[in-house]
């Protein structure tokens, strides 16, 4: 073989050298490694999602209903539950459960906690406030997602 056919094979060879390789396992490293340390962040809010979506969407129709067929929403002390079982002496006119419930259980957010109501609510007072305690699990702080 000549030196010009043993150069014109190596040009043909077909494959990575291993310097390519270590470049490319470098780079998914990093990826990885990014998406290690932004897991929280992205989990979080997947959970405010859900729940602002809960708050804002899912329970409305549930509630509206209520509302046509009682009169009017339940009162704090009836609770998210009324929509579930008929509230003491409304059975009468409750066409309920307006919503599922698992084990005739209010409904849990995304941190186990249940959610609030209160009607007449304080921050929608021609209406009811619905939120979530948030992560902190207090009321009424900063991070409390209503339909407010």
């Amino acid at each position: 073989m000549t030196t010009v056919q043993k150069t014109t094979s190596r040009r043909l060879r077909k494959g990575f050298t291993l310097l390519e390789i270590l470049i490319a396992v470098a780079i998914v490293g990093m990826l990885v490694g990014l998406a290690v340390t932004n897991t929280d962040k992205i989990l979080g809010q997947s959970q405010e999602g859900v729940a602002k979506l809960f708050v804002n969407e899912s329970l409305k129709t549930s509630l509206v209903r209520f509302r046509i067929d009682m009169g009017d929403y339940p009162s704090t002390e009836e609770g998210i539950k009324a929509l579930i079982t008929a509230p003491e002496g409304k059975a009468d006119k409750w066409r309920g459960p307006y919503m599922e419930a698992k084990g005739g259980r209010s409904p849990i957010d995304p941190w186990n906690q249940e959610y609030q109501y209160r009607y007449p609510g304080t921050k929608n007072t021609e209406s009811y406030d619905l939120y979530s305690m948030g992560r902190d699990k207090k009321p009424d702080t900063d991070d409390d997602l209503g339909n407010w």
